[in-house]
């Protein structure tokens, strides 16, 4: 491999114009940072996503992929720049008026009950219930039948929806909680490295929800770690890199390897192939 093709510097493929106005986004953010303190954890960041789009939010550790989901999903007010959601400029409070606007987030741990059965966790916290005053009691059949028609939905057959939701492989658990999402009215869903802790066949079941999902009109915000992962599914991509943007690129506009370079940083790449080589 030629160090034009590693070195960012001198290969980096042409952006996307951040400053270009995207009237047809559900979420944009427009030069936002995050600083705690005297510590900026975020700087000049843009990009978008819209209805039936794939937004893939690459970068290492320590890139700011945490504080802009955070940002997203409202769990964090952002310090400069402009977030709007369908067009209006927000500055979220609370991750509820993110969730009431149609912006739901899947986080890493998912946050599920692992003894509870499937439709439990599909409805928890918002569990349907029948009748009124002391005879109100949860809609059990109710819950269960909505939870086996919207699994089935987006493509997920699961054969109990009564079995545990901690006896599912780590993709299933990951797609019940996208058509979660979905079930309750999200416009858009951030998931949070979804495919990281899963292995080839499972990360590859998470894709073709996500797949699903674009498909069925949500934009998607994807975020991870591993190119490879991203770039089958992903429309646009914003490589982040020590808590700035090296760029947002259309998928026309970037291969797969350009950018793995711009992730790992060209020279470095290549310097480590030298050395590890065999004398």
């Amino acid at each position: 491999m030629t160090r034009s093709s590693l070195d960012p510097e001198q290969s980096r493929p042409e952006k996307s114009d951040p400053e270009q106005s995207r009237p047809e986004a559900i979420l944009e953010v427009r030069n936002i940072g995050k600083s705690y303190g005297s510590v900026r954890a975020l700087q000049g960041v843009s990009a978008a996503v819209g209805p039936g789009e794939v937004l893939c939010v690459l970068g290492d550790n320590g890139a700011g992929k945490s504080t802009f989901i955070k940002i997203l999903s409202g769990a964090h007010r952002h310090s400069e720049g402009t977030l709007l959601a369908f067009g209006v400029e927000r500055r979220f409070e609370h991750p509820r008026e993110a969730l009431d606007l149609g912006i739901a987030t899947v986080y890493q741990d998912l946050a599920v009950v692992p003894l509870m059965p499937v439709w439990r966790n599909f409805f928890l916290g918002s569990e349907l219930s029948r009748g009124r005053g002391p005879l109100r009691r949860l809609d059990v059949a109710g819950m269960r039948s909505t939870t086996k028609h919207e699994l089935a939905r987006m493509g997920i057959d699961l054969r109990d929806v009564d079995q545990p939701i901690g006896t599912l492989s780590g993709g299933e658990r990951q797609s019940v909680a996208i058509a979660r999402a979905v079930h309750f009215g999200a416009k858009v869903v951030i998931l949070d490295e979804p495919t990281s802790a899963l292995g080839v066949k499972q990360a590859g079941v998470v894709l073709s929800y996500i797949a699903r999902a674009r498909d069925r009109g949500l934009g998607v915000v994807f975020i991870t770690h591993n190119p490879h992962h991203a770039y089958p599914v992903g429309d646009r991509f914003l490589l982040l890199q020590r808590g700035t943007s090296v760029g947002d690129f259309a998928k026309s506009a970037i291969t797969i390897d350009e950018m793995t370079a711009l992730m790992a940083g060209g020279a470095e790449l290549e310097a480590l192939a030298h050395e590890l080589e065999r004398p």
